[in-house]
């Protein structure tokens, strides 16, 4: 039964707030009546958003980009912030968003400003979220912001859809290959082992590795299994410390190709995030600390933040990002640029676009050189275990003639 809050006065003309459980709200406003009481108001409570229930449903990029391009089109269109927020409620798909929204409903009908309610939902909205909505509000140009915000949403997503379908390409080749080289190391090298044995053939080198393998998966798999477990444990935990996060962020930038791809992709969210704050009204001290917050890479952060110094100091942003030797020079030179003319918020549009491109292209290079090193590493695992196999026999081929 759902749970309605009500605002009515006594009969001594007292405000009397509570909550009631009842079917519907004519239901309250009845009973209210009834024990002769004046109704004020009533609604229904937003329900609990339980961090248990965020990460089950979850809410995808997908899912606020097409409530914020609504949102955007409904204000835009005249209608009052509360009513579209609550059309928003009805008609979203993702009920966890649902809820968030009813939740953001309440506390704007409370006398919130939409900003301070979305901040209350940080699964849901990001700070680089609820700044542009608070520069928007003190604007008067919130539908402006809201289409600004749609815009980068797409674009983001894009990108990082594309780095992580560079990554699913050979995640799933190296997996299929790592179970039919097990599928053969279980069920096929024991049946090659008995035959050699039974011939009593000292065995060369390679197929004693091979046999050796093959024992130590059959009758270790937990084993291995727990040390590959503990290893994945282990570095996740050290990549949540702010040294190990900072060591295995520097790392992957150092990796031929993919650390390209990830510079690459860094410097597009960095330019685009920052820009799109700038342009918004948000001012470039809090820009810069959000876009530090949302980099993905703590070296990018660490030079970002260096940077917001440096302005908080009186100096320029491309100095600092010039040291780091994290941003190339194209980069570093054009957010020079932006700076003494006053349009930096446009030069970093243009920056990001530029790195959009570099994006795909590096995407592209890293498949078409991971294929052939697939083709290559698979063929010598593959090809080497079966002439380690085949060489006793050749062995016993030879014995007999």
């Amino acid at each position: 039964m759902p749970v309605f809050e009500y605002t009515a006065r006594n009969l001594k003309g007292d405000l009397v707030q509570d909550k009631i459980d009842l079917p519907n709200r004519d239901d309250v406003i009845a009973h209210l009546r009834k024990n002769r009481m004046v109704v004020v108001q009533v609604r229904q409570a937003p329900k609990a958003i339980s961090l248990g229930a965020l990460f089950k449903g979850g809410i995808k990029t997908r899912d606020v980009v097409i409530f914020t391009r609504q949102f955007a089109t409904m204000i835009n269109s005249g209608l009052p912030l509360v009513q579209a927020l609550d059309i928003l409620a009805q008609q979203t798909e993702n009920k966890v968003l649902a809820d968030v929204t009813r939740a953001v409903v309440y506390d704007v009908e409370s006398g919130h400003t939409l900003a301070d309610a979305l901040r209350k939902h940080p699964k849901a909205f990001t700070d680089l979220f609820v700044n542009m909505v608070a520069a928007g509000e003190a604007g008067g140009i919130l539908d402006t912001i809201l289409l600004r915000l749609a815009q980068f949403l797409e674009k983001n997503d894009l990108i990082v859809r594309k780095v992580k379908g560079a990554m699913i390409y050979p995640a799933v080749i190296f997996s299929v290959a790592a179970i039919a080289v097990a599928t053969l190391l279980i069920f096929v090298i024991p049946t090659f082992q008995k035959m050699f044995a039974s011939v009593n053939l000292l065995l060369p080198l390679p197929t004693r590795i091979v046999i050796g393998a093959s024992y130590l998966l059959a009758h270790y798999w937990w084993a291995i299994g727990g040390v590959i477990g503990f290893t994945v444990f282990a570095i996740n935990r050290y990549y949540k410390t702010p040294p190990g996060k900072l060591q295995i962020d520097s790392l992957l930038l150092k990796l031929p190709v993919l650390g390209d791809l990830l510079r690459k992709s860094a410097v597009s969210r960095f330019t685009r995030t920052l820009g799109t704050l700038i342009s918004s009204g948000v001012s470039i001290l809090d820009g810069l600390e959000i876009t530090a917050r949302t980099a993905g890479n703590q070296v990018i952060s660490n030079a970002v933040m260096e940077s917001r110094a440096s302005i908080a100091g009186g100096e320029t942003i491309s100095a600092p990002l010039a040291k780091s030797r994290v941003f190339p020079p194209m980069v570093i030179s054009m957010i020079a640029v932006g700076e003494q003319t006053g349009g930096l918020d446009e030069m970093l549009s243009k920056i990001a676009d530029f790195y959009d491109d570099e994006v795909d292209a590096a995407v592209s290079a890293l498949l078409s050189i991971m294929e052939p090193i697939m083709i290559v590493v698979l063929g010598v695992i593959v090809g080497g275990m079966v002439v380690a196999m085949y060489l006793p026999i050749f062995d016993m081929v030879n014995a007999v003639q």
